[in-house]
């Protein structure tokens, strides 16, 4: 699929320093192809601090518009759509691959790293499917915010360049205004990326893309289970930060995880307010498959996967398995350390023990007991309001009693814990809140999210509603994936 002849834009300042690697793989990891101009693009929000990190000159661009919504390509570009497969909810899909993503190459940023930046909603290309390629304003705006915020949270994270207004309608329930997305990744390698090579037992091409990976993210993990290992610990700790701020992410399919251990693809993403670790918002997820608290088990399982993958690379596959089995069993242990240590945090240990584990939990029981608000509660334990998210406060009081004796000998606790206990989360009452008055034309709601979530540990009276949970008729129940 070559696609429309795009435009050049006459007096365009943008210079983007592109030093594509992926493109000059094979043909069969991808298919070339351009995006599909829109009709009347409007720049929404550009990113100028992420394009300055980029090493992107010329940001005062009149054009940058046409440019992130694929109406013209910078010079230096390559666009592709990349191939992957992936087990969704637990089935496998032998061919999925972008179908409404064009990465148009990488830069290596100021500070070294090799960064993809990809169109999303840039029409169709040879893996849509049945899909129309493009995205509805609703899922930019809520990648952008969630993305960004979770950058500032200290997640590893996609980020947000650019979102971009297309003048177009798109239809899924109902008709929509369509808009594109210009986000940022150390990779869009992702475990699904191995599967399709692996189970088409096409072992060239599953080398080539070892070989590349680990060039790219892994330099130390040479052999397949040191490259397994390097993965596992990344995404063992990725989750575990996910789980220290009541992030859930909806849909951890294998075609959306990430070999890099960022956190990638915004779909039907939420943060809880309420605690209960079988809390769940995708509306596809019917039988919790994804949710708060399975999501330990669940990356496990997508390691799983990646191992069976590895195991092609072996000299003697069969001989591979029990050692690679061992790795995975030994990954929750991994993912404990990790949830200990962020959990540990947040309530003011430097150097938690196992031990510390039963206080944790204990608190977490009287959270779901009463329904108390995640955020809140923890940020509580910093500026001594926690205790007015319980209704029953004796449970409450007992165990505060014996955290004050826990945390006496530390030096700093209330640093750590406030370094650990966000004041704000991009609630979903408050993103529902700005899609519905960006679809209406305002944007001064999306606007002002961004600047509070840009400093989400500071305490700022002007940000002070955003704090609230939801009341009972501002609940969001489910969230959607925006396909």
């Amino acid at each position: 699929m070559a696609g429309p002849c795009l435009p050049y834009i006459k007096g365009m300042t943008l210079q983007i320093p592109f030093d594509n690697s992926y493109a000059a793989l094979p043909d069969g990891f991808f298919a070339r192809v351009k995006p599909e101009p829109v009709r009347a693009p409007s720049l929404i929000a550009f990113n100028e601090a992420l394009a300055r990190d980029l090493g992107i000159d010329g940001l005062d661009d009149p054009d940058l518009a046409a440019l992130f919504a694929g109406n013209a390509l910078p010079d230096g570009a390559a666009p592709l759509a990349q191939l992957y497969a992936g087990h969704q909810f637990g089935q496998y899909n032998p061919q999925l691959g972008d179908g409404r993503a064009i990465l148009l190459g990488e830069t290596i940023g100021t500070d070294g790293i090799r960064r993809d930046i990809q169109l999303k909603g840039s029409g169709r290309t040879p893996f849509s499917r049945m899909g129309d390629g493009r995205a509805w304003l609703g899922p930019v705006l809520r990648e952008y915010v969630v993305s960004e915020a979770m950058h500032a949270l200290g997640v590893p994270t996609t980020r947000a360049l650019a979102a971009v207004r297309t003048g177009e309608t798109v239809v899924r329930e109902r008709p929509l205004p369509g808009a594109v997305l210009t986000r940022v990744a150390q990779s869009h390698l992702r475990v699904g990326t191995f599967q399709i090579f692996a189970a088409r037992g096409d072992i060239p091409a599953l080398q080539t893309l070892f070989d590349y990976a680990v060039a790219r993210h892994y330099p130390d993990a040479t052999e397949p289970a040191a490259f397994l290992d390097a993965v596992m610990r990344r995404q063992a700790a990725l989750v575990a930060q996910w789980m220290s701020l009541g992030f859930i992410h909806g849909v951890m399919n294998t075609d959306n995880c990430s070999i890099s251990g960022e956190t990638i693809d915004y779909g039907p993403c939420a943060f809880m307010d309420s605690y209960h670790p079988e809390t769940v918002y995708s509306s596809i997820d019917r039988f919790g498959r994804y949710s708060y608290a399975a999501q330990a088990d669940i990356i496990v399982w997508n390691m799983a996967q990646l191992a069976t993958a590895l195991l092609s690379l072996m000299p003697d596959p069969e001989a591979a398995i029990e050692p690679f089995t061992a790795q995975v069993h030994a990954m929750p242990n991994l993912i404990r350390a990790e949830w200990l240590r962020r959990f540990g945090a947040k309530i003011g240990l430097s150097d938690p023990t196992p031990d510390d584990a039963t206080l944790i939990a204990e608190l977490l029981t009287l959270m779901q007991t009463d329904e108390a608000d995640f955020t809140n509660t923890f940020r509580g334990l910093v500026d001594g309001t926690a205790r007015d998210q319980f209704t029953e406060t004796a449970g409450f009081d007992d165990w505060h009693a014996r955290w004050q004796s826990r945390i006496s000998g530390e030096e700093d606790p209330k640093g750590l814990m406030s370094a650990a206990n966000p004041v704000l989360i991009p609630r979903n009452h408050r993103i529902e809140e700005m899609i519905a008055a960006a679809v209406a034309g305002d944007d001064a709601p999306f606007h002002r999210l961004m600047a509070a979530y840009a400093t989400p540990f500071a305490d700022d009276p002007a940000y002070a509603d955003l704090r609230r949970p939801p009341a009972p008729e501002e609940v969001v129940q489910a969230t959607f994936c925006g396909t």
